[in-house]
């Protein structure tokens, strides 16, 4: 009994992408030209089906909203290509933020990265590992910006900044501190509003009837609209605490 003769796996499908962020890295061996070369020369070696290139001409990677990147992340989601393939990571992003973020929503599973200097590809453990690293770092920079924000916003509180926008009962006035910030002042009208609203609640007033009978006094909101719940709750948190 004779068998059919083994048929070669399927190869990768893969969709290049290529950048260049000013004209004169054209001289710098990363031309659009360049780099296609080398993405054609990567996927022979490879024995990667590469279905298009998308490229992206003057600019930046300081952000993911570029037409060719966005074309070849489409061919991602559509199905039509199982792995990006790049000449190296900067071509892709300069964002480590970006980078998580583009693992996140494709390279942490369902899709392969192969980057060809720096020896990426996501289709072996080695691959993953160096992709997962820098995840992490990734992810370990976004929770030092938080804990520096957190830790820059307590000190302004405690040094007496108020924070956010002009809330109900006061504004910031022209006059400023020694240090140049504007000095928060009452609101005398708004503040006899908030009182009065203390005041009903204390009485035993629902929310909708303290709305009913601050429309009925003519009593103003901060942008002179009309009175609604979430505006008394907002007040009655910063009013009654």
């Amino acid at each position: 009994m004779t068998h059919p003769s083994a048929q070669p796996p399927p190869r990768t499908r893969v969709v290049g992408y290529v950048r260049v962020s000013t004209e004169q890295q054209a001289g710098e061996g990363v031309s659009l030209d360049a780099q296609r070369t080398k993405l054609a020369a990567y996927a022979v070696a490879l024995d990667l089906e590469l279905v298009a290139v998308f490229e992206d001409a003057g600019l930046s990677a300081k952000s993911l909203q570029r037409p060719g990147l966005a074309a070849a992340l489409a061919l991602l989601d559509a199905g039509d290509a199982e792995g990006l393939v790049i000449t190296k990571l900067d071509r892709l992003t300069r964002s480590v933020r970006d980078l998580g973020d583009l693992v996140d929503r494709y390279f942490s599973a369902r899709c392969s990265l192969l980057s060809v200097n720096d020896a990426i590809d996501t289709r072996t453990a080695a691959g993953r590992l160096v992709l997962h690293v820098l995840a992490a770092v990734s992810q370990w920079e976004r929770e030092a910006t938080a804990e520096r924000t957190r830790d820059a916003l307590a000190q302004l509180r405690s040094s007496g900044v108020t924070l956010g926008g002009e809330g109900f009962g006061w504004r910031r006035s022209e006059m400023t501190d020694d240090f140049g910030r504007r000095i928060r002042e009452d609101i005398d009208d708004e503040a006899k509003t908030a009182e009065r609203i203390v005041v009903l609640r204390a009485e035993g007033r629902s929310i909708p009837e303290i709305v009913a009978t601050l429309e009925a006094e003519g009593r103003s909101t901060k942008r002179g609209g009309r009175w609604h719940p979430t505006t008394v709750h907002r007040i009655l948190r910063r009013f009654s605490s």
